[in-house]
């Protein structure tokens, strides 16, 4: 007897009860401030982390110093090959999407979203992230960088990386302990 595709198949997909739906969702990767898993709870509740990676060939830097309205630069990352960002991953639902797109400053013109690829020990995946629509320049202040560090170290960033981040020099002083 001779067999087709379809009869070998083997479905990888849970089968769903009577009434239910399947939401599509997004991968989003988080870097800056936004590796803290607190803070993206507060933006997208319905939007769980579902792990970390590295974004290879970009590099964290800072921009829009001046054009923003803050007192130092705002995070984002630019390619740069040899490089890496770390990154927390979330699956976004779409009732959190709009909310992010709006906090991040999409609508403004701010940042833009880019696809890019992650790695992680599970493999590769693609993910959105936000790119500040500008040029790269300029510091950030002490206070928002400390931010970032803390940001990566609850995201379980490597001790190295989070060392680095706290090392970058700042447009203001670090406030004394």
């Amino acid at each position: 007897m001779r067999r087709n595709c379809a009869d070998t198949l083997v479905s990888y997909s849970p089968s769903l009860p009577d009434g239910a739906m399947v939401i599509a969702v997004g991968h989003y990767a988080a870097y800056g401030s936004n590796l803290d898993p607190a803070r993206m709870r507060a933006y997208c509740p319905h939007s769980p982390m579902v792990g970390v990676g590295w974004v290879e060939g970009w590099r964290l830097t800072f921009a829009g110093e001046g054009d923003m309205g803050w007192e130092g630069a705002v995070t984002t990352i630019v390619e740069s090959p040899g490089d890496r960002v770390f990154v927390s991953l979330y699956d976004v639902h779409p009732w959190d999407a709009s909310q992010l797109d709006e906090v991040e400053g999409v609508a403004a013109g701010a940042y833009q979203k880019v696809t890019v690829r992650v790695s992680t020990l599970e493999g590769d995946l693609s993910a959105w992230v936000y790119v500040f629509h500008g040029y790269e320049g300029g510091m950030p202040t002490a206070w928002y960088l400390s931010e970032i560090a803390n940001a990566a170290e609850k995201a379980g960033a490597p001790d190295d990386y989070v060392h680095d981040l706290r090392q970058r020099p700042t447009r203001t002083q670090a406030p004394e302990v």
